[in-house]
């Protein structure tokens, strides 16, 4: 019997792009598969984006591979965000009493907003050939995870042909069985204070990253027995991002510069705590008979593709690829200091030259484990 495989693609902006990368290594290296070789997709953040439309195209996964890598190499700002007035506006007083405004009026407050990601994800995305994919048993779920703001619970949204499988409620968890829609896709992706939230039903949701914890307990929820998880961190290998050894005292930290800390402490996964907590099981459970082991428990296989260089690094050599009025607000807002402003551009910097940059390093790195993904795939 076949274990169960899923996808995990996690959060992280325009660093979604590397993920690509990664999957175009997996066309190549698993031809035999003209079907998507994964039946369960697990998404949050861009992650969602990317799942979304791979199970769009179940039914042939090199399509679905060619039309994200379509996307992606020809993705501009102006196609995901638009940044909002007041954070430029030429008076302080003046911006503050636009949030202030603007807030009263019921409109939300978000540095940009995401109106034409929207209108992007409608011309590329059929949402109703989810459903396809599944009945078809193409694939089995399609998982989306957002925050709840009303809650703060992490909820992950499923669409599921698996009727064993029903809605949780664990800690500061929850999933929701429900269709995939645009509106999900959105709320997952909305970077909290950089985009709206989105109304789902009776609730505001946002970035499925913040509160997320673990990439692995929804896709294990789902049945998952066998874990290819793409990660976009790139603290697992980057060795070209040190900390700075200068002893001379600190500046004041820039507005974008505590912002990218802030991104990153989001988005950065928590792979490597994953990945341990499972190999301790795994041992545990080698030590008793399979007959005897709870049935909720058992052996998963992992394997984790993760950037070899700094994204920062990447974000620092694209960052005039940016349209002018965004490089000047980056600029300003990092006081004339690029190195400052590269971490949260990575996640911002939606523009071919750095997508295709993020792509060739998912493909180079995940062909450098060729062999382990081909082990992955063995049975």
């Amino acid at each position: 019997m076949t274990s169960k495989s899923a996808l995990l693609l996690s959060g992280g902006g325009a660093r979604g792009a590397y993920q690509i990368g990664v999957l175009q290594a997996v066309a190549k290296l698993v031809p035999q598969h003209r079907s998507i070789p994964f039946p369960i997709l697990c998404g949050t953040s861009a992650g969602a984006l990317n799942a979304a439309l791979l199970a769009t195209c179940a039914s042939n996964f090199n399509r679905g591979v060619r039309d994200l890598t379509y996307i992606w190499s020809n993705l501009t700002t102006d196609q995901v965000y638009q940044v909002s007035r007041w954070p430029i506006a030429s008076s302080i007083t003046r911006s503050i009493a636009n949030i202030f405004l603007s807030q009263r009026n019921g409109n939300q407050l978000s540095l940009m907003t995401n109106s034409p990601l929207e209108e992007l994800l409608l011309h590329h995305l059929n949402l109703d050939d989810v459903a396809v994919s599944l009945n078809q048993r193409l694939i089995e779920t399609l998982a989306v995870t957002a925050i709840n703001y009303s809650n703060g619970n992490s909820t992950t949204f499923f669409q599921t042909s698996n009727p064993e499988i029903s809605n949780w409620n664990i800690g500061r968890k929850s999933g929701v069985k429900q269709a995939i829609k645009i509106d999900h896709l959105l709320a997952s992706s909305a970077i909290p204070g950089i985009f709206p939230a989105r109304k789902i039903g009776q609730h505001y949701y946002g970035d499925g990253a913040v509160r997320l914890g673990s990439i692995i307990k929804p896709a294990m929820r789902l049945g998952a027995q066998k874990l290819f998880i793409i990660g976009v961190s790139d603290n697992r290998q980057a060795i070209e991002w040190q900390q700075s050894t200068n002893t001379e005292d600190s500046e004041q930290p820039s507005i974008v510069q505590v912002l990218g800390h802030l991104f990153n402490s989001a988005f950065l996964d928590t792979i490597d705590d994953d990945i341990t907590h499972i190999e301790t099981l795994n041992r545990v459970l080698e030590l008793v008979p399979e007959d005897q082991r709870p049935p909720e428990l058992a052996l998963r296989k992992t394997l984790i593709i993760s950037p070899s260089k700094g994204l920062n690094v990447l974000a620092n050599e694209h960052l005039d690829s940016l349209p002018r009025h965004i490089q000047k607000l980056l600029r300003t807002a990092s006081g004339n200091q690029s190195s400052n402003a590269s971490s949260a551009a990575s996640y911002l910097l939606f523009t071919p030259e750095y997508c295709k940059a993020l792509m060739e390093l998912g493909f180079k790195d995940a062909m450098w484990q060729r062999d382990k993904i081909e082990e992955f795939f063995a049975d």
